[in-house]
């Protein structure tokens, strides 16, 4: 992997091939080349240099692919962050900046749109009007997950680890330069960054999403998809020309899968996370339990049923005010899964913590947790997932009250601090025999609770 973006390796060896798709139009990899150039000239105008840190707020759009590609240009830090309420944004911008250095925002949110100063313009600037600083050895991404707590962790990666990710993958679930990725999965997501990675290592093609699943799946042969976009495009019968699908985000059904096989579509499930630049294992969907072998440039084992993970695609560590933290211990990272292994393969069992997965959010009890318990009729709130057939899990709350439920009063404080799909979809009283005389209530019993209720 040389020192030089890829971009520019295309633009050269291949630049007539069409590269990139968006919006109805095709981009050849020298308009690419062009594009990503100019934007980086811009930006590199506006200030950012090598080491600086670029928060770009929005949707996937051209705009943020092209300010993604333009940071690595300039050797800066592209930190990517999904569209949320003004304190979650807030308190991610005091993980990436000192206090007494101003944020460098770019906002594609109109929600967030006060708090970007910095443009994106692929016109108005020569491309030759910045310094470059690619280099694969930098840190390039920052990517935001959550750890135990609910407290936002900024994940570094640098695009070396990127593209060992990619090529890892790759080797397993074939993707050339003769085929198209469909970018359906948000980049401030590591399962939609390592797609734009993918596109970069192999020289193929890039499509990106505007929403209408059925034109959007013209002319594309690869999908990252959660199980309800796949149902959705099968519905449509819009799965000409697919062949490959990797999903993801929740629990797979095996016959949605045997549909898709037959019209011709590979289904593939696999194992990964933010600090491991997405997958890292994977295989055919074959009704089994388990999510895969191991890939290339990864490694996993298991100590007391808990996964642990190392190899080229690790993260250099968590990013703090400018400090990279180390995430490992003796080069393992422990994942707070637990798993084992069956036939050869991982089977993922549960987590540790109480994290559970939502259409492919994760999401944290404790963090709806002290949003309920900020309102004033609610004694105290226990928060479970129960299983969903569209989403895989959904929260439940159960709530101790001398005054009953008052949902109206909940989803005021809720708009003001947490994101729709985290709030519960269904309200409990909680009931007598569950209130505990000690310091806490169990959420086992909550849990067994609950699934009592919503199976009767």
């Amino acid at each position: 992997m040389a020192n030089r973006s890829l971009v520019k390796e295309w633009a050269q060896s291949r630049p007539s091939s069409v590269a990139l798709k968006s919006e109805g139009k095709d981009y050849t990899w020298s308009e690419v080349d062009d594009l990503v150039d100019s934007v980086a000239a811009s930006l590199f105008s506006q200030g950012i240099k090598s080491a600086d840190v670029l928060t770009c707020v929005g949707k996937n759009s051209l705009e943020i692919l092209l300010a993604y590609l333009a940071c690595m240009e300039l050797g800066a830090i592209c930190a990517l962050v999904m569209p949320q309420t003004r304190a979650d944004f807030d308190t991610k911008l005091k993980t990436l900046y000192p206090s007494e250095v101003p944020a460098k925002v770019c906002s594609m949110d109109p929600n967030l749109s006060e708090v970007g100063s910095f443009r994106i313009d692929s016109q108005a600037f020569s491309s030759e009007n910045f310094a470059r600083e690619y280099d694969q050895d930098r840190p390039a991404s920052i990517i935001f997950t959550s750890g135990s707590t609910g407290k936002p962790k900024a994940v570094v990666h640098t695009s070396r680890q990127h593209f060992y990710s990619a090529s890892g993958l790759i080797d397993t679930l074939r993707f050339t330069k003769d085929d198209t990725w469909l970018l359906s999965l948000p980049m401030y997501h590591v399962s939609g960054l390592a797609i734009v990675y993918r596109w970069l290592y192999s020289g193929a093609a890039l499509k990106l999403a505007s929403g209408e699943l059925t034109s959007d799946l013209i002319g594309v042969t690869h999908a990252s998809f959660v199980p309800i976009q796949l149902q959705r495009a099968l519905e449509n019968k819009a799965v000409q020309g697919l062949s490959h699908v990797l999903l993801g985000g929740s629990h797979i059904p095996l016959s949605l899968c045997q549909e898709a096989s037959r019209l011709g579509v590979e289904t593939w499930v696999g194992y990964g996370m933010t600090e491991a630049a997405s997958t890292v294992t994977a295989k055919k969907v074959d009704g089994s339990n388990g999510v895969g072998q191991v890939l290339k440039h990864r490694h996993v084992k298991l100590k007391c049923q808990r996964i642990y993970i190392s190899g080229e695609t690790l993260a250099s560590g968590y990013y703090q005010q400018g400090d990279i933290i180390p995430i490992t211990n003796d080069a393992w990272f422990d994942t707070k899964d637990l798993g084992l292994w069956q036939n050869d393969e991982l089977n993922v069992i549960g987590r540790a913590d109480n994290l559970f997965v939502s259409g492919g959010e994760n999401i944290h009890c404790e963090e709806i947790e002290a949003v309920l318990n900020q309102v004033p009729t609610v004694i105290q709130a226990i928060v479970v997932p129960i299983e969903d057939k569209e989403y895989g899990h959904r929260p439940v709350a159960v709530i101790k009250s001398d005054k009953g439920i008052n949902i109206a009063d909940i989803e005021q404080y809720l708009s003001r601090e947490l994101i729709k799909f985290k709030w519960p979809i269904a309200y409990y009283d909680m009931p007598e025999n569950l209130q505990s005389h000690g310091i806490k209530i169990s959420r086992l019993v909550v849990n067994q609770w609950v699934w009592r209720q919503a199976n009767n």
